[in-house]
């Protein structure tokens, strides 16, 4: 069950990824059943290490709905569950000037949260630019091949 439950589109736009590392996610029991029910967004979220532990913050998980006395906040900070080599890789990186950890997507791996995070170094608007050439000259170059296809077929 690798299901995606949300992506961060906005980080492949505005990073380049140079490393990416799994995560879990250390969650209550709310925000699991609100994350099932499809509640969850990942847009700006970033992680960060403080001291010997990886937090994910900004990251939205609406409260459940049909929860009885207890809920959760919307955008607590979340524990990530990494080991200590990661953590200590994640660290040495994110030290780099202009560098950071920035969440990629959420998904399911078992029955379990998992957090795709990922080191990304800030893109400029000469490399957005040159992303979108590429991407409209691929494009131009599949449909004629399709086009080409169709007619030869």
């Amino acid at each position: 069950m690798s299901a995606e439950i949300s992506v961060n589109r906005k980080a492949l736009r505005d990073y380049h990824i140079l490393e990416r590392f799994e995560a879990g996610v250390e969650l209550k029991g709310t925000e699991v059943k609100s994350i099932r029910a499809g509640h969850a967004n990942l847009n700006n979220a970033f992680g960060r290490v403080e001291g010997t532990q990886v937090f994910l913050f900004d990251c939205d998980v609406q409260p459940y709905a049909r929860a009885s006395f207890e809920q959760h906040e919307p955008k607590r900070f979340r524990r990530l569950l990494l080991h200590k080599k990661e953590i200590d890789r994640i660290r040495g990186l994110t030290q780099i000037k202009g560098h950071t950890l920035i969440a990629l997507r959420m998904y399911w791996k078992d029955s379990r949260v998992k957090i795709e995070l990922g080191i990304g170094k800030g893109k400029e608007a000469a490399d957005k630019r040159q992303d979108l050439k590429t991407k409209a000259s691929k494009r131009e170059t599949d449909r004629e091949i399709a086009r080409f296809n169709k007619k030869h077929a």
